[in-house]
């Protein structure tokens, strides 16, 4: 294999977990059992510091249509909210124009909608595209390439890319596509989990098929570099228990703020794109699964209910790596109405919709572990009331 960024070959494995089915794929309970497995291996480049899976399941398999919606959580829409007002701050000249690579159900272009913008949202699920569209957010049902940005034809002042940057079997096509539809004075921002905050954290469930990469500033920095791409700011965001926000421009056409230098700095610091740090980070996840199996085996011997909070992406990788299944967690309860009926990939958890569900369990196990802030706020109630809210990743979240 070749490194996904720097085309180098010096990559070592800093973390198995196992065979696991593509955590997206929500099954209708006849068809539980029939889903295919891949290798979920983390790979680190010595060359260029980039964590990297090693198996890719292809674009088409995750991405045509799935069930995930950014609109669903109030969490993830104000952190969109502040995103836009932040881009717009920053807009040069007067031309208000947005393309969402990714745009999901539209949910971030709403935002720049309601500050005057002119929206063109990408979105390869037609399913969601389908929403977006009905909702009044023009979306093109289509994988972001050259190929696209070809049909395409102008140019926009911002191009965003939330949460999907670290998705792309096609990287250097995008990234070459980013660049050819950016205004000369344009404004490219990458909102993506940071990979130092996900090493802090412990937050290994946010590893799975559909995020290919891992990225440190430093690792993103020397992508963009090879498209005539360049990263002139940034910030941290506490959003999905730390996401970083980058700026970037055409190479040259914009100073490298002082914020940057200083994340820079903390990174170096810290060790964070060093390989070390990947087999320590290993290390502490083989013990968080001990303890919290042990733990769910402590509330089954004591006759406590457990219910999944949330039926996320990622809560399927830890519950696949776990071993954890219907014997330990009864059912998963969501909001996504997309997800009724469905079953979870791999271990076949039932899913409930949170405003059908009768009593509550004495513990929820939360999957969804990101939107804590809101969840605890949510429900206060059964907390009061004796619920126990277990957090696998207890992370300062959004």
């Amino acid at each position: 294999m070749i490194c996904r960024v720097c085309d180098g070959t010096d990559l070592e494995p800093v973390l198995d977990l196992g065979e696991q089915p593509w955590c997206n794929h929500f099954l209708k309970p006849e068809e539980a059992g029939t889903e295919p497995r891949y290798p979920l291996r983390l790979l680190y480049c010595r060359t260029c510091a980039t964590a990297q899976l090693d198996y890719t399941v292809k674009k088409e398999v995750m991405f045509g249509d799935h069930t995930y919606l950014s609109g669903v959580t109030k969490s993830l829409s104000a952190h969109f909210a502040r995103v836009a007002q932040e881009v717009d701050s920053r807009v040069i000249g007067s031309r208000k124009s947005v393309l969402d690579i990714g745009s999901n159900d539209g949910t971030q272009l709403k935002h720049f909608q309601a500050l005057g913008y002119d929206v063109l949202g990408v979105e390869s699920s037609t399913t969601t595209a389908a929403l977006a569209n009905a909702a009044g957010v023009p979306t093109l049902n289509a994988y972001f390439n050259r190929d696209t940005a070809a049909t395409i034809g102008r140019t926009f002042d911002v191009i965003n890319a939330a949460g999907v940057f670290f998705h792309l079997e096609e990287l250097h096509s995008v990234t070459d596509a980013v660049r050819e539809c950016l205004a000369p004075n344009g404004t490219f921002v990458v909102q993506f989990l940071y990979m130092k905050k996900i090493v802090e954290n412990l937050a290994f469930d946010q590893i799975y098929h559909e995020h290919l990469l891992y990225y440190n500033l430093r690792n993103l920095i020397a992508l963009l570099a090879r498209h005539g791409l360049e990263v002139h700011d940034c910030y941290l965001a506490p959003i999905h228990g730390g996401s970083m926000i980058a700026f970037a421009s055409h190479t040259g056409t914009r100073e490298p703020s002082v914020r940057l230098h200083e994340y820079l700095a903390a990174e170096d610091a810290s060790g964070c794109n060093d390989i070390t740090t990947y087999f320590t980070f290993a290390q502490r996840v083989r013990a968080v699964k001990e303890r919290d199996v042990a733990f769910l085996d402590s509330c089954a011997r004591d006759g406590r209910r457990v219910y999944g909070m949330g039926a996320p992406v990622k809560g399927n990788t830890l519950l696949n790596y776990f071993g954890v299944g219907r014997e330990r967690v009864a059912c998963l309860v969501e909001k996504n109405r997309l997800r009724r009926g469905l079953v979870s990939p791999g271990m076949h958890i039932p899913i409930v919709m949170e405003d059908e569900l009768g009593e509550p369990p004495d513990v929820y196990y939360v999957l969804a572990w990101n939107f804590k802030t809101e969840i605890l706020a949510n429900n206060r109630h059964l907390i009061e009331r004796g619920v126990e809210f277990y957090f696998p990743v207890d992370a300062e979240a959004a």
